[in-house]
């Protein structure tokens, strides 16, 4: 097991999506569409701004997956080209490739999300753990097609040790400091992808 660290930072942490592809969207039944979406892309950019690795990964783009969200392109776009493209792999810690890309971040804190939940997360979540990770799953970044298959998949990640947490909360865990110039841009992120909705509006 490694070392216990009390707080994911930009330095001893990496970003890791799972398959938020645009046809794999459309089985999230459990919360809105929108808000995984939108949650996972802030998440994407909190790590560029923050310079923290972000590892992509696809289950057969070409089938009813689809490709990885576009958007990703735009914000994380050596990360999108480096995606680590799966035949099949249902886990994606059983795909070497994958296994190797984390490696090669140097980060034992993995911030992950994937689509869905109870299939493409609860997985490689639960093995990351069990490979000496400390792993923090977003669950509003991640979903699944019903409420019952969402609900097991995090009472079985719970149970491997894996932190359940919000977009908010890991974006601000990561920032630490509002004040500093650079996490200047986080807030603005978290304000407008994450927060948005509940800001309150000045005249």
């Amino acid at each position: 097991m490694p070392k216990k660290i009390s707080t994911f930072t930009p330095k001893n942490s990496a970003l890791l999506l799972i398959d938020h592809q645009t046809g794999t969207m459309q089985l999230i039944k459990n919360m809105p569409l929108a808000v995984v979406k939108r949650n996972a892309l802030a998440l994407a950019k909190v790590a560029k701004i923050l310079n923290m690795p972000v590892v992509l990964t696809s289950s057969q783009e070409e089938m009813f997956q689809g490709p990885l969200l576009p958007e990703l392109a735009d914000i994380v776009p050596d990360a999108f080209a480096a995606r680590i493209k799966r035949t099949g792999i249902v886990n994606a810690w059983d795909d070497k490739n994958f296994v190797t890309a984390v490696k090669k971040t140097r980060r034992k804190n993995l911030v992950m999300a994937g689509v869905t939940t109870d299939i493409c997360l609860v997985f490689p979540a639960i093995s990351a753990v069990r490979a000496g990770y400390r792993v923090q799953a977003v669950m509003d970044a991640s979903g699944s097609p019903f409420e019952l298959s969402e609900d097991m998949a995090r009472r079985r990640m719970e149970g491997e040790g894996v932190v359940l947490t919000a977009a908010n909360t890991v974006i601000a865990e990561l920032a630490s400091d509002w004040s500093l110039p650079v996490v200047a841009k986080v807030r603005e992120v978290l304000q407008a992808d994450v927060m948005g909705e509940v800001m309150p509006k000045h005249n």
